[in-house]
């Protein structure tokens, strides 16, 4: 019996080190986890700026193209109507 007693705090003291061992690398998980999510953060916030401005860009061009589209038209359509209304 007492050989039973002595073999379980044994085995209790080696299994405490281990314990607290791993609480540690679980801390440091944590912070690396911590410090993954913060990185994966900001490359979102630089893949968004990018896309932002790409977008933008793009806006830019199509209304531009459209607006001359625009005033090209408006610009036959009053020749049209001037040769039209011209007095003879």
């Amino acid at each position: 019996m007492r050989t039973l007693a002595h073999e379980l705090c044994l085995m209790l003291l080696l299994m405490t080190p281990l314990t607290a061992f791993s609480q540690s690398d679980a801390k440091e998980d944590m912070k690396k986890a911590g410090s993954e999510v913060k990185e994966a953060a900001k490359d979102t916030g630089k893949a968004t700026k990018k896309a932002a401005k790409k977008t933008g860009h793009a806006v830019k061009k199509t209304t531009k193209k459209a607006t001359h589209k625009v005033a090209k038209g408006t610009k036959e359509g009053a020749e049209k109507v001037e040769d039209k209304t011209k007095p003879q």
